[in-house]
């Protein structure tokens, strides 16, 4: 019999699984807090269980923990990147980054990614598997407690797109934010999707309260699906109404991100097209000197360039800022650690 993965259960489903097996109600609670809040790898640590309903654990669940299979520390501001082993032996990349006001947390939702963009190391494999809620939060509690650091923050922009795995992905934001578990507020959480449209529009029903970040990269149609296949499906304009969609239902301020690449969207033109595109909307715009990736032939804009881009979308209200680079030397974009290992 294949074992239930116990860490992506979620505490309505550990208080069904106890009144299955005759147990009391609070069992589910003191479960749901060994896996969220202390971050067993081993039901024998769970001290508050007779040894007869640990071994039923043992025989009935798997506790499916990550492995670091490398770790790279940047020599310039401490961030780490973590390459993760999974069960399966699939790697996924977590990245974790210091800042004045706390420590994020990059993690993955996916091994790989099917959106195929083209500037992307993550797109050159292709999709293998959506990951599932326990290995997102494994993410979290394994970089916490090889760091030693509190994990204020949590960002979904590492390996893959969120909304491709809704499902899952929602279960995690559900038990990150739970108070018998990690109880981080979904204010501190940001999610990064490449556009899918009707997506948006799901996760903004659900009013979760976590900040959407949009990948625009192009401010027209033709250079947008060059540069992402997704926009074949969902035009900007559909996105863009789908974003404003996503702000009526929730009140939360969206944040389009915007890789400047040189030579194809960074123009003084570029700058004018966006701050059309994006007038009258509550947004902020995050400018991101692109991350050169081998084999690709996509540079980053020049430091003047990027800065002339930014003065023109704030001379036209719209307000930016440039990302600040972090994670030098350690092949910090979304999926070269993987890469390297495959």
């Amino acid at each position: 019999m294949e074992k239930l993965d116990v860490v992506s259960m979620t505490y309505g489903e550990l208080e069904a699984l106890m009144a299955e097996w005759s147990e009391k109600p609070y069992r589910a609670k003191q479960l749901y807090q060994w896996l969220h809040k202390k971050h067993i790898r081993d039901f024998a640590e769970i001290t508050t269980f007779s040894k007869a309903l640990r071994d039923k654990c043992m025989q009935n669940l798997a506790i499916n923990s990550l492995i670091i299979k490398k770790k790279l520390v940047s020599a310039h501001d401490d961030t780490v990147k973590y390459l993760y082993g999974l069960t399966d032996a699939n790697y996924i990349e977590t990245v974790l980054m210091r800042h004045r006001h706390g420590n994020s947390l990059c993690i993955s939702t996916q091994v790989g990614c099917r959106m195929g963009c083209a500037f992307c190391a993550s797109a050159q494999g292709g999709l293998v598997r959506n990951l599932t809620a326990g290995e997102m939060l494994g993410q979290v509690y394994e970089s916490a407690r090889d760091s030693e650091l509190k994990i204020s923050s949590v960002v979904l922009m590492g390996i893959g797109e969120p909304l491709d795995n809704f499902g899952n992905v929602t279960r995690f934001l559900e038990m990150l934010s739970h108070p018998e578990g990690q109880n981080l507020s979904l204010r501190h959480v940001s999610l990064s999707t490449c556009g899918l449209a009707d997506q948006i529009k799901k996760l903004g029903e659900l009013r979760l309260g976590l900040t959407l970040s949009v990948s625009l990269h192009a401010v027209t149609d033709d250079e947008r699906t060059a540069l992402m296949p997704v926009n074949r499906k969902w035009q900007i304009a559909q996105l863009v109404a789908a974003c404003r969609g996503y702000y009526e239902s929730t009140g939360r301020r969206i944040s389009f991100e915007y890789a400047l690449i040189e030579n194809q969207n960074d123009s003084a033109a570029h700058a004018e097209k966006l701050a059309a595109l994006l007038r009258g909307f509550p947004c902020h715009v995050n400018l991101i000197p692109i991350n050169p990736v081998h084999g690709l032939p996509y540079k980053k804009s020049a430091m003047p360039g990027v800065q002339r881009f930014l003065q023109t979308l704030e001379r036209r209200g719209i307000a930016a800022t440039v990302r600040r680079e972090l994670g030098a030397g350690i092949n910090a974009a979304s999926g070269q650690l993987r890469a390297i290992n495959n």
